[in-house]
């Protein structure tokens, strides 16, 4: 038998008659799954574990040695280190934003009743802190931010894989998608309001138009992004239609897919706080809602506070994105 002919009779082998098993063979490779799920130790040879008894045996674990001891002290050193230099920037930054405020307030360029200082809004932070109403009020605002998301993914997630499928819808509504995503929120408020009144659905409708076309954009650049080699040797294999996207291309698309769900957190959290400072529900306070009241009667310190609690959420979220991201650049060696 010639070279080629094995190679022919190890792909038919591999991939069997509906070619299934060699498309998940690529997808594995796509996603850096080893076959089996686990990988020997690199540099390990099975066979030469130091058991008499031979291969596949297992040999009894001796007693740590001190440089494997000494290896483990410098990975945690490395890990400290990574994490102090990934943290000090940001403390940095709210050091010297707290003492820019600090500097402002001490300047009367404004009055301490309208633009007071640090101490005082952190003051009042802690005791909104130990209301009901806030708790209600942040919990009311998470609820709709998570909802109206979820509503979001799916609705950009179809949305971007039938344009980025069909070619036919792509010219007909992929100008569109950029154009909405590009639409401020707060324009879509009177329509909302006049279709659904002053309620919650009303709400919600603003926040997933918000956030639906930047989830769809980020998927849709992420497949045009895949190399077309995946996808050809996807094919070879026996990947076919739904299979094909399914073990090939939506894992090869998942870094820009999950900065497009960034993306798309943060006009959906845009959208919310728009629409809860126009569309007012007395029966469930909300950050938009205590936001508008505070500025309704002038209590400056309540109003910073509840802006505090507005930014460090959304910062919350950006910061789970992020790790996503580079988890996912990690696992495929774009990132340390």
């Amino acid at each position: 038998m010639s070279a080629s002919d094995a190679a022919r009779t190890a792909l038919a082998a591999a991939t069997g008659p509906d070619g299934d098993q060699g498309s998940r063979l690529l997808h594995d490779a796509v996603l850096d799954v080893p076959p089996g799920g686990t990988t020997p130790a690199r540099g390990t040879d099975p066979a030469s574990t130091g058991d008499p008894s031979g291969p596949g045996q297992v040999a009894p674990a001796g007693p740590a040695s001190p440089s494997a001891a000494g290896t483990t002290g410098r990975a945690g050193s490395r890990r400290a280190g990574a994490a102090w230099r990934t943290v000090w920037p940001k403390l940095a930054a709210v050091a010297l934003f707290v003492l820019t405020w600090q500097l402002v307030a001490w300047s009367a360029w404004r009055p301490a009743y309208v633009l007071p200082g640090p101490e005082a809004v952190l003051s009042k932070l802690g005791g909104l802190a130990g209301t009901a109403t806030f708790w209600s009020a942040l919990s009311t605002t998470g609820l709709r931010a998570l909802a109206g998301f979820a509503v979001a993914v799916a609705v950009g997630t179809g949305l971007g894989l039938a344009v980025a499928r069909f070619a036919v819808l792509r010219a007909a509504v992929g100008s569109l998608l950029t154009g909405l995503q590009t639409m401020p929120s707060i324009t879509w408020f009177p329509l909302a309001i006049l279709l659904f009144q002053l309620s919650e659905q009303a709400i919600a409708f603003v926040v997933v138009l918000g956030a639906a076309p930047s989830i769809a954009n980020g998927i849709i650049s992420g497949i045009d992004h895949v190399p077309p080699s995946f996808t050809r040797l996807g094919t070879v294999l026996g990947a076919r239609g739904w299979n094909l996207y399914r073990l090939i291309v939506v894992p090869a698309a998942l870094p820009a897919y999950v900065a497009g769900l960034n993306q798309g957190w943060a006009f959906a959290w845009r959208s919310l706080m728009a629409g809860e400072l126009l569309v007012v529900i007395a029966s469930r306070p909300s950050l938009g809602s205590r936001l508008a009241f505070a500025q309704e009667f002038g209590d400056s310190a309540s109003l910073i506070a509840y802006m505090l609690v507005i930014l460090v959420t959304g910062m919350a979220a950006d910061a789970l994105f992020s790790t996503a991201s580079r988890h996912l650049r990690r696992r495929r060696g774009l990132a340390d």
